[in-house]
């Protein structure tokens, strides 16, 4: 039976979790004033930062791995959620520009990531990932084996990075697309996701053989049942997600001044006035 206390603290989880906000606090620390000298330490970037860190150990750490492994769908599926969602929108509002643009401008580095963090690639990729990763094979495997299971994690997590990348890049080398562009963006990629989401939804069987034949935590909640959430919760965050992000997205571009609109110059009396973009 399920141990209900029990945290995973093996030494790549723990350690590589360690590792990665010792670096960001050596970086914003020590390293700082070679990297942007005279700015002040990032204190809002590191709580956001070390906040996607928590999140991330809480999705793949916490007492809910072994029950979306074990038992629940829609508790694996809300691991996943954390690690596409707030982890990874955490994650990159945490950078600050200086921070990664210095390893983003190497040339080896700029035309892959100018490739990969284009609108229509990233989302094209994020929906890919996600897709491949819910055909029965891949998933019920991913359930069955522990490395495979981990690499399942962590390409969620980079599929997510990827999905809010144009939203929400720290980076001034590849700065996020304009507001409109953003909005197109989050709608498309709701589209694309739909088959997954009704693949698991409306399938007339229970997809996979880990949950079909799981013991039951609740015994009047049946395979079936857990499927069919999983499906729903998987599309209802995601478009509660999408469409908040579409509402602050449509919030600022209104306050902006957007290309097309022009601005009146004041010039001495009888001159002629003129007007240039914002």
């Amino acid at each position: 039976m399920i141990d209900w206390r029990h945290w995973h603290n093996e030494p790549y989880l723990v350690g590589g979790l360690v590792f990665i906000g010792w670096l960001y606090a050596v970086l914003a620390g020590p390293l700082r004033p070679r990297l942007a000298p005279g700015a002040p330490f990032p204190r809002a970037h590191a709580t956001q930062f070390y906040s996607s860190l928590a999140i991330f150990y809480l999705a793949v750490g916490s007492p809910l791995d072994q029950i979306g492994e074990r038992f629940l769908f829609v508790v694996h599926m809300l691991q996943h959620q954390l690690l596409i969602y707030p982890a990874a929108i955490l994650f990159l509002r945490g950078l600050p520009d200086w921070m990664v643009d210095p390893v983003l401008s190497r040339p080896v580095l700029r035309l892959p990531i100018r490739l990969i963090t284009q609108p229509v690639i990233a989302g094209l990729l994020y929906t890919f990932i996600i897709s491949v990763w819910h055909v029965p094979w891949a998933y019920d495997w991913a359930l069955q084996n522990k490395t495979v299971h981990i690499i399942e994690h962590v390409m969620f997590f980079g599929a997510g990075l990827l999905y809010w990348w144009p939203l929400l890049s720290p980076s001034r080398t590849f700065p996020p697309i304009p507001y409109g562009s953003r909005m197109i963006y989050l709608f498309s990629v709701l589209i694309a996701m739909t088959p997954v989401f009704a693949y698991i939804t409306f399938s007339p069987e229970v997809l996979y053989p880990t949950y079909e034949y799981a013991p039951r935590l609740f015994p009047d909640f049946t395979a079936g049942e857990d499927q069919l959430a999983a499906g729903v919760s998987m599309k209802l965050v995601g478009l509660t997600v999408a469409l908040a992000a579409f509402g602050v997205c449509f919030f600022r571009w209104s306050k902006s001044d957007t290309p097309g609109r022009a601005s009146i110059r004041l010039r001495p009396q009888g001159s002629r006035p003129t007007s240039s973009p914002t």
